[in-house]
């Protein structure tokens, strides 16, 4: 058995694990950065940039398709299954290399292979080799995909988001178990690219909606292109001689069974924790297991011990995870001086057409007595018709007596642009009135935006009725 000492140690090399792992060495002192798994992040191997290299091939089939509604007629469309995935294999491993490239620059003395478990605060039991005593400690360790209990004995007919992006041709059908953010997004850019999909959710919920008026407009939108199947229940998943039955249960109990190549399993993430023997640690922790931690050090306790990335089921986005790495081993490097990190307004995206975005905290914390909304609709905003985008509605929040604004919600075109705009203003600690001060050009999207804050500031101001109609849809305006 081998024995090494250090002032840090980093469990993961994800995202988070790299951010801690480079904000601890600032500080000076021996940082080990321990991975059990492969090297390269979630979001380059799995994540971000396959999902988004499957949904442009999925954009550019669907803007074929809707090019004779502009009254240009480019023929027969062609979805080349193989060469849609090689291109997503092919791009998706420079992302990867990119990433191990990095890894590559890290002292050899600095990485150490193999599963951490803790023996005590102070000690990691490295698989059955290594032994490491160290000061502080990053859990970095990020999560892993859901699986329910049904689905469990499909065998190699049962997917995660990781698997899709090793296809080397697209499936006949595929089953999507849940409705969550990864699970819109690869069933529709499959649908899109003629894969038969069929979506269901336990609840109406999708991709982190909370607002009703948000949530109804997306609905309305997805459930006219994709087969989806709201509040149903998972009875029982069983193989077959060409793919898997599926049976599910509606809100009445009546059960409906259903044919699929594979099934793709979309039902949340759990952080990877469980490998820890964090019951050795000491840590108060909550009911999932997670260790309690201030998210603004990223502490666990008043312990040498901090957490960051997936591993705290606080927010599972990338931004989020390089941030949380940071503050912790910028805290760990400079322990016991803990100082509390940048943490930024919440933004979040999920990358469907219409796009969806949320800003703040969102709609389920506000308090009604305290706030007003503002709307659009693109049904008639302008760009949104000239585009053929008109789907979805904007909300946005704001506060009685400062006029502060406090976020959004939105299911729309160019969300993903519109959701950038809001959380500067958020962040900035902006006015709605501020907000309205800066230019709109014309004809443009955001000029949607600045339908829904005049919406917005009317009703904080005078508590006049809603909009019935978009100002922004006639020139000059």
């Amino acid at each position: 058995m081998k024995s090494i000492s250090a002032d840090i140690a980093v469990i993961g090399a994800g995202s988070a694990g790299l951010a801690a792992y480079r904000a601890a060495r600032s500080h000076g002192k021996r940082v080990l950065l321990i991975e059990g798994g492969p090297y390269g992040t979630t979001c380059a191997r799995v994540g971000c940039m396959p999902s988004k290299l499957l949904i442009a091939a999925a954009e550019a089939a669907h803007t074929m398709q809707l090019a004779p509604r502009f009254g240009v007629h480019p023929g027969t469309v062609r979805v080349d299954g193989r060469a849609v995935m090689a291109r997503v294999r092919a791009e998706r491993d420079r992302f990867v290399g990119f990433v191990l490239d990095g890894v590559e620059q890290i002292p050899a003395e600095d990485r150490l292979r193999g599963h951490a478990r803790f023996i005590n605060p102070h000690t990691l039991q490295i698989d059955d080799h290594t032994q490491v005593k160290v000061e502080r400690i990053v859990i970095a360790t990020g999560s892993s995909a859901r699986i329910p209990a049904p689905l469990k004995e499909l065998g190699d007919r049962l997917l995660i988001n990781d698997d899709v992006f090793d296809w080397e041709d697209l499936p006949e059908s595929l089953a999507v178990v849940g409705t969550g953010v990864i699970g819109l997004e690869i069933g529709q850019a499959l649908h899109r690219l003629g894969v038969r999909v069929t979506l269901y959710g336990r609840g109406s919920q999708l991709a982190g909606i909370r607002d009703p008026r948000v949530q109804a407009s997306a609905q309305a939108a997805f459930t006219t292109e994709l087969d989806i199947r709201n509040d149903v229940t998972l009875v029982r998943a069983e193989r077959d001689a060409t793919g898997v039955a599926l049976t599910m249960a509606d809100p009445d109990g009546v059960e409906r069974t259903e044919q699929f190549s594979l099934v793709l399993a979309t039902a949340g993430r759990t952080p990877n924790l469980e490998r820890l023997d964090l019951e050795r640690t000491g840590l108060e922790r909550d009911a999932q297991g997670i260790p309690l931690f201030d998210r603004h050090t990223m502490q666990c306790g008043a312990s040498g011990i901090f957490i960051a990335g997936d591993a705290d089921g606080e927010r599972p986005l990338l931004h989020e995870a390089a941030d949380q790495g940071r503050i912790a081993g910028d805290n760990a490097g400079r322990y016991p001086d803990i100082q509390p990190g940048l943490r930024r307004a919440l933004l979040a995206i999920a990358f469907t057409d219409p796009q969806i975005a949320v800003v703040g905290a969102g709609f389920h914390s506000l308090e009604s007595s305290r706030t007003a909304s503002g709307e659009v609709s693109f049904a008639d905003q302008g760009r949104s018709r000239v585009m053929l985008q008109n789907q979805g509605v904007l909300r946005v929040y704001g506060e009685y007596g400062s006029e502060r604004f406090l976020g959004a919600e939105m299911c729309g075109p160019r969300a993903e642009h519109l959701a950038h705009l809001m959380a500067w203003a958020l962040q900035a600690g902006m006015t709605i009135s501020q907000m309205l001060e800066m230019p709109f050009y014309h004809p443009v999207v955001e000029e949607g935006l600045r339908t829904a804050l005049r919406d917005l500031q009317e009703k904080l101001r005078h508590g006049l009725p809603e909009i019935e109609h978009c100002t922004d849809c006639t020139p000059g305006v």
